[in-house]
């Protein structure tokens, strides 16, 4: 009887450490989350599972998910196009970065379906009535430019508030793996891949 009740409860401290690892890998490293809405495609479809990782430091162009500005139960996945100090403009649907025309690989797809500019032109300064991006917020668009409520319209967001990185595509299996990853280059003139 005592080997019979050592055994049950050692199985019950396995199972009580492995729901506490699990409970921590999800608050503080890794969540998963399903992208709602076509404001990211073609970098993201509706439907598709993807871990965000938690424990990345946020820089320029990385695919981010926060709370909606009006609606905190409600979660945003965007992407940074500016961090604190940027200046930022589009001009005949060119992103002005820092006084710097720009490609942006990541849109080519889903730009190549629409004839004129796949985003409409603007200065940071027009939308948020400021000229660069101030400490401790950050600038976001979606990658389906002509579909997407983002930081055209709501202004910046808090980096503090960012919950965590879109990283890793899970479901589909067709679309397994990686999100791509981008940066600027070192001069400060493209996007390049990393």
């Amino acid at each position: 009887m005592k080997y019979i009740l050592k055994e049950i409860f050692s199985t019950i401290v396995i199972f009580l450490v492995m729901f506490l690892v699990i409970l921590g890998v999800y608050k503080y490293i890794a969540e998963p989350f399903i992208v709602d809405g076509a404001s990211m495609e073609y970098t993201l479809r509706s439907g598709e599972r993807l871990w965000m990782l938690k424990l990345n430091n946020i820089d320029r162009f990385d695919v981010v998910i926060f709370p909606a500005p009006s609606d905190e139960e409600k979660l945003y996945v965007k992407r940074v196009i500016g961090v604190p100090g940027d200046t930022i403009a589009y001009e005949n649907g060119e992103l002005i970065l820092n006084g710097e025309a720009m490609n942006e690989p990541y849109l080519a797809q889903k730009e190549s379906e629409f004839d004129g500019n796949f985003t409409y032109d603007f200065t940071l300064e027009e939308i948020t009535g400021e000229i660069t991006v101030p400490e401790g917020k950050l600038f976001v668009m979606g990658d389906n430019r002509r579909n997407s409520l983002d930081g055209r319209r709501f202004g910046f967001i808090d980096a503090d508030d960012v919950l965590g990185e879109a990283d890793f595509i899970h479901w589909p299996l067709n679309e397994f793996g990686l999100l791509d990853k981008y940066e600027l280059s070192e001069d400060g003139t493209e996007i390049v891949a990393r």
